[in-house]
């Protein structure tokens, strides 16, 4: 979608010099912006993979976010295509359909500069940041478990036409870049010596563990068979509270470039072990912040929240959206079988909740050994604090992994992490 009045040059990252004459044509800029003149131009981007510019000006601000051709964190060592823009306007505008409200309006795209304009978030701030600092969000539960429970539902055969959802399964299967990504990091790297893993000083110990451990391997590869080859939805990819802005009231999802179709369980336990990670960060944090005790109940609080809200409206959806190809009403409720329709339901949730549980425990493994980490942990100074959180919900993930079949609900699953915060697993 390339801008009347715009004139496309060959790919060339912007900066914040160059931006103003790159961008300055842009009428939905002008009109939203101001004009270019009076452009301040910051580059705010902390992620591991893009350019993101907030544009201010005499009208209003924006954002620019821009793709770059090789991984940021690594460097251009490591190349990646420029097309993952395309992917991420392609997944927000879906988004914003399934679940109105829910991302930042998209203003523009350009497919060949790989540059996607939208909304600036303000007052917002990432989740992960908030949460570190020890803030709550009001609704956040409400608002992440209907995020997942909408575009995951309205992004499958039980809601699409079948002509629909096989034509977003074949634009999004040429992600091809960031699935691999998704695909070595989460699912392989931690459990073998990869070049690019790297953990706290003082983890050997359970790392080594956790290496030689037979079924946690074979756990973690059902999980990676079940990632590549069971498209049922269309997934943001990269849900973690990285990837949420929020206000005190406000949620926001953000950063979909890792988009593709995959089992729905992935999002969904992807996002929760965010949270059980913030929760086991939580005592690490108390040195320069005091007691997070009542912090660690309310992330708790949310974890049991985002699952609750999610299966309502999955249930809702399911009893007033489901036009799909899948568990069709003719089947059910038409020949007057609405229980045979509900037990279908409870069939359906229920194996997400394994899937959920599973892909929670992979999550919790990457973000401590492999090459992502996040801030939950990375802010903690005191290594050796660092560690005994760590080591917890290393210890967490594998019981997650291996034992998902057999996690009867969430209420367990917040009280096994309640147990582990107690443990000491160096």
């Amino acid at each position: 979608m390339i801008a009347q009045g715009y004139v496309a040059h060959d790919y060339s990252p912007l900066s914040p010099a160059t931006l103003p004459d790159r961008l300055g044509g842009l009428a939905v800029l002008g009109d939203r912006v101001g004009p270019a003149d009076s452009w301040q131009v910051r580059e705010v981007g902390d992620g591991n993979l893009n350019l993101v510019f907030i544009v201010t000006g005499s009208a209003g601000s924006a954002v620019v976010k821009q793709a770059l051709p090789y991984v940021r964190l690594v460097g251009e060592s490591w190349p990646l295509p420029l097309s993952r823009s395309f992917f991420e306007y392609n997944a927000l505008i879906r988004q914003e359909a399934r679940d109105p409200g829910s991302v930042p309006s998209v203003w523009h795209f350009d497919e060949v500069q790989a540059i996607v304009v939208m909304e600036y978030l303000t007052p917002h701030v990432i989740l992960r940041h908030a949460l570190v600092e020890g803030r709550r969000v009001e609704g956040l539960a409400e608002r992440l478990g209907q995020f997942c429970a909408r575009t995951l539902f309205r992004g499958s055969d039980l809601s699409m036409t079948a002509a629909a959802r096989k034509a977003d399964l074949a634009l999004f299967a040429g992600n091809v870049a960031l699935c691999d990504i998704t695909e070595n990091l989460v699912f392989s790297d931690p459990y073998f010596d990869a070049p690019m893993n790297r953990h706290t000083a003082g983890l050997d110990g359970i790392v080594a563990r956790l290496r030689a451990d037979l079924s946690l391997k074979v756990a973690a590869q059902h999980l990676k068979m079940a990632f590549t080859s069971r498209a049922e939805t269309m997934l943001h990819g990269d849900l973690h509270t990285g990837s949420i802005m929020v206000t005190d009231t406000e949620t926001k999802v953000i950063d979909p470039e890792f988009a593709t179709y995959g089992p729905i369980g992935f999002d969904v336990g992807m996002l929760i072990a965010n949270f059980l990670m913030a929760h086991l960060s939580q005592p690490g944090h108390e040195a320069r912040a005091g007691d997070r005790a009542g912090q660690q109940d309310w992330l708790l609080s949310v974890v049991e929240g985002i699952w609750e809200t999610f299966v309502a409206e999955f249930s809702h959806l399911w009893r007033t959206e489901r036009r799909g190809i899948l568990y069709q009403a003719s089947l059910y409720e038409d020949q007057g079988h609405a229980l045979g329709s509900e037990q279908a339901l409870s069939d359906v949730i229920g194996r997400i909740w394994v899937d959920t549980v599973g892909f929670c425990g992979v999550e919790m493994h990457r973000r401590i050994l492999g090459l992502a980490h996040n801030a939950d942990f990375e802010r903690i100074a005191d290594e050796g604090r660092r560690a005994a959180c760590e080591a917890r919900a290393l210890a967490m993930g594998r019981q997650l992994m291996v034992g998902a079949a057999s996690m009867p609900g969430i209420t367990a699953l917040t009280a096994m992490a309640r147990r582990m915060d107690k443990e000491d697993h160096l």
